[in-house]
């Protein structure tokens, strides 16, 4: 035990320390008495944890007795620790004192030393990371439950902290560092962390911006200089100057599905304030470039360029200076809403009009023999152009298939040619792929549809304006059939799309993923198709309601075959494919660490391609600092490069069968809870936050597809969210260990074993149950159970809870440990580190939610202290959904 505690020692000094400095906050604002309360709370959890039942039942009491004037105070106590030790926590992984357990070597250096050692060869490498396409698309949902005033405030404590780690450091200088740690927390204690409306998509949408622009923009061009010297050391080539193995792509402000709030007008708004924040950006640089560039030695092609002026470097860049402040102004007056006259030559309006004069600079320096300046801030401004292009990130629009179809049988009806809804598919195709080859307008001038149609063609006339670079792909959730497809392309065609935009079906319940090879095939036999895709065609594997629909082994199962079809379908086709993964941070939405994800996809399936959603506040523990942003960075190229050059093996057909046993078993015994047992829903609704959680001013979205609808309207994420509240984590785990049992009873325990050990899938698999395993907590769940649940509901508690011990039985059996993840102690302690700071907040929270439901009208400080319990429980668990 020794060891473990010297090993974070650092660690725990500062959570230590950042506590310290909250509770003075707190004694400042509220006196001594209250921090004391706060104290013996927080000791009589540990004590609970550790199997005290007197102490429980103290802390109980004294939490059930808080006054109405605490419920606030001590809600936000807790929040802000959990938030204060994620800070630290997400520090000791990027800090000088991180111990090797946590940091692990660069993992892009040491597959680099595998393949030279081994079977790649030097060529084949590089052609690889030349072609490499990784494309992280941002998500609002669930949005970053923090607001984005307390997130900048967390990046300055982080700056304070790494400030304090240099040793060199004379006294004055440590004091200032203290004083201003100080300030920040007491600037965050006195900070509303619940926001008082819900952001807007566009609120998301600049929520998104800030990650870019306070560390991506830093990080991308630092990564690239990175992963440049390791190719140079051991290969003597150089990158590219215009590589960009990772891109960024984002839902915010163009995913419209079940989002009534993301209109035509909202995605312009949009796309403008992303091109506003590249321009700013971008001009900032070329600012400093002015300064830094003051070199007379040009070219003959730089100096005809500039007619031979004296700084020809400062000119060109000065030109540039003007147009990016014109684009800017230009931008301006349409985030406000007017339509500016402009001339496209003042301005910067195409990824040429930047990148040219910049290139024309970088070939002046190398041929003037100044290749050591022109690899400076040049080729970082260079590489920050290839990666975020003037548009800073692409655009994906999402629409639900139905609404498409609604459109074209509005359309058909009003036509006076049938009704597009009653045809059967092979009447659909034929009528949609007739229309898309003939010349003449489809759309009636006069005609004037409802405005749930009126919206979806405004969203096509808007893509038919932007410029490609603009926009990502055209996702349609909930696809099912060719049709689905084909309807989107010619409502794009009707509304004038000159450039092929990527329309990508996006298969999400078990039958959809079941089906989605046979869709495809069809699809890609259609000829004209075939020629509108170019030779590439993408498609979205949904994870989140997929495993709602299935749980999460049968789920995880289907994602794979469907992959593994789909890789065959394109490949005889003669069509590349792009997977694009719909997976959230958490394992119930098919979240995994990167690395060991893309690892345990089917081989063939990754092939140097690749698009995978990053969810809210998943970005923040990824990309939310520099250092932190490189290392993930760098995970994504390693994975991805490991999976095209040495692909995981190929399933063994004895594995294969296994596993469809497994999923057939769970999928059983997952939906004959969740879909069968006519206790469930009114179970579901009682023991967790999921009605409250409809008022928490998360995301722009409704929690639910249909206001009437019961679970299977539910979305995903607040599904996912109410289970984590009450820590019993249910769609991350059920049905996973009776489907085991299962195997085991058939006497199937060496085949598990050899498929836990040769076969990265599926060890994935039980290494993710191993960890949603650690954090749950039957006895918290229990707890809800008594103060929320009537006690005729009492027995499915009972049951689930005997499932919920059989799986962590039966994956103790397999890793052949008594200790859930002994093989990842850094994430246990991170576990462990948390849990006396929710605990409170758990029994608070249960306690706070009956109060709340027996009311008629719930006060707004009870109101308030409940979303602080929410909001701390999530940060404390580190996800949201």
């Amino acid at each position: 035990m020794e060891q473990t505690t010297d090993m974070y020692a650092s660690l725990r000094a500062n959570v230590s320390m950042l506590g310290q400095i909250l509770g003075d906050t707190m004694r400042d604002h509220l006196g001594e008495p209250f921090l004391e309360k706060v104290e013996q709370i927080r000791q009589l959890a540990k004590r609970s944890r550790k199997g005290d039942s007197a102490a429980r039942e103290q802390m109980l009491e004294l939490l059930n007795a808080l006054p109405d004037d605490e419920l606030v105070p001590v809600a936000k106590a807790f929040n802000q620790f959990l938030n204060l030790a994620n800070i630290a926590e997400q520090f000791h992984t990027i800090s000088r004192n991180c111990d090797e357990l946590v940091c692990v070597p660069d993992p892009v250096d040491l597959l680099l030393g595998r393949m030279l050692n081994g079977p790649i060869d030097q060529q084949q490498m590089l052609d690889c990371l030349k072609t490499m396409d990784i494309d992280l698309v941002l998500t609002a949902h669930p949005t970053e439950i923090s607001r984005r005033t307390l997130i900048q405030k967390y990046a300055a404590v982080v700056d304070c902290l790494a400030a304090l780690e240099n040793d060199k450091l004379g006294q004055r200088e440590t004091k200032q560092l203290n004083l201003r740690l100080r300030q920040l927390i007491s600037q965050i204690w006195h900070t509303n962390e619940i926001r008082s409306e819900r952001p807007t998509p566009v609120d998301e949408a600049r929520w998104g911006l800030a990650t870019i622009e306070t560390s991506l923009w830093q990080a991308v061009p630092d990564f690239l200089r990175q992963l440049n010297d390791q190719i140079e050391e051991r290969t003597g080539t150089q990158l590219p100057i215009d590589i960009a193995p990772v891109r960024f792509s984002s839902w915010m402000g163009g995913d419209r599905d079940g989002n009534p709030f993301v209109t035509a007008q909202v995605t312009q708004e949009v796309l403008d304030r992303n091109r506003h924040a590249a321009a700013r950006l971008h001009l900032k640089d070329v600012a400093e470039l002015i300064t830094e560039l003051s070199m007379e030695d040009a070219n003959p092609e730089l100096l005809a360029y500039t007619h031979n002026s004296r700084e020809p470097y400062r000119d060109v860049l000065r030109d540039l200076r003007h147009k990016l402040r014109n684009t800017i102004d230009f931008l301006n007056a349409r985030i406000e809403g007017h339509q500016p006259e402009v001339d496209y030559h003042t301005i910067i309006w195409h990824e040429e009009d930047l990148k040219t004069p910049l290139m024309l600079l970088y070939r002046s320096l190398c041929d003037c023999n100044m290749r050591l300046i022109a690899n400076g801030l040049l080729l970082d401004t260079l590489r920050r152009l290839a990666c975020f292009g003037i548009h800073m990130v692409r655009l994906d629009i999402r629409q639900d298939a139905a609404r498409h179809a609604d459109v074209i049988a509005e359309l058909t009806r009003y036509l006076g040619i049938g009704d597009y809804a009653h045809w059967d598919e092979s009447e659909k195709q034929g009528f949609l792929l007739k229309e898309l080859t003939n010349r003449r307008p489809l759309l009636p001038t006069h005609w004037q549809p409802s405005d749930e149609v009126a919206e979806v063609l405004s969203t096509c006339r808007l893509i038919a304006k932007q410029p490609a670079n603009a926009l990502g792909s055209y996702v349609i959730s909930m696809a099912s059939q060719p049709s689905d497809v084909l309807a989107v392309l010619l409502l794009l065609k009707e509304t004038g799309c000159q450039h092929p935009m990527r329309v990508v079906p996006l298969f999400e319940t078990l039958d959809d993923l079941n089906n989605a090879a046979n869709c495809m095939t069809e699809l890609l036999n259609i000829d004209w198709y075939r020629g509108y895709t170019k030779g590439v065609q993408e498609v979205m594997i949904g994870y989140s309601d997929s495993a709602k629909d299935a749980g999460v082994m049968a789920a995880a199962w289907a994602q794979y075959q469907a992959q593994e079809q789909l890789v065959a379908v394109c490949r005889n086709a003669a069509v590349k494919l792009i997977l694009f993964h719909g997976r959230g941070g958490t394992v119930g939405r098919g979240g995994a660490p990167a690395h060991d994800a893309i690892l345990s996809q089917p081989p063939g399936s990754v092939d140097g391609r690749i698009r995978v959603t990053e969810q809210g506040e998943m970005i923040r523990f990824k990309f939310g600092l520099p250092k932190q942003a490189i290392q993930s960075l760098a995970l994504y190229t390693s994975a991805v490069m490991e999976a095209t050059l040495l692909p995981p093996p190929e399933p063994k057909p004895q594995w294969r069968d296994g596993m469809a046993r497994i999923a057939a078993d769970s999928v059983t015994a997952y939906r004959q809870v969740v879909r069968e047992n006519a206790d469930f829903v009114p179970y579901f609704r009682a023991i967790t936050p999921e009605v409250e959680l409809g008022k928490l001013p998360l995301g722009s979205r409704p929690a639910k597809r249909r206001v009437d609808g019961g679970i299977e309207s539910l979305r995903a994420i607040p599904w996912i969210f109410a289970w984590s509240q009450n820590r019993l984590m249910l769609p991350a785990w059920l049905g996973a260990g009776e489907s085991l049992q299962a195997a085991m009873e058939r006497g199937e325990k060496s085949l598990l074993l050899e498929m836990e050990r040769d076969w990265p899938f599926f060890r994935t698999r039980i290494s993710m149950m191993e960890m949603v395993y650690a954090k749950a907590e039957p006895n918290l769940a229990r707890y809800y159970e008594t103060c929320l649940v009537p006690p005729a509901l009492h027995h499915l508690g009972d049951e689930l809870i005997g499932r919920l011990q059989l799986g962590i039985q039966m994956v103790q059996e397999l890793t052949g440990s008594n200790t859930l993840m002994a093989h990842t102690p850094w994430s246990r302690e991170s576990v462990k580190l948390r849990n006396p700071y929710i605990d409170p907040l758990n029994f608070l929270q249960a306690e706070l939610l009956g109060r709340t439901r027996k009311e008629q009208q719930t006060s707004a400080t009870l109101e308030l202290a409940l979303m602080l319990t929410i909001a701390g429980v999530a940060a404390g668990m580190r996800n949201t959904g």
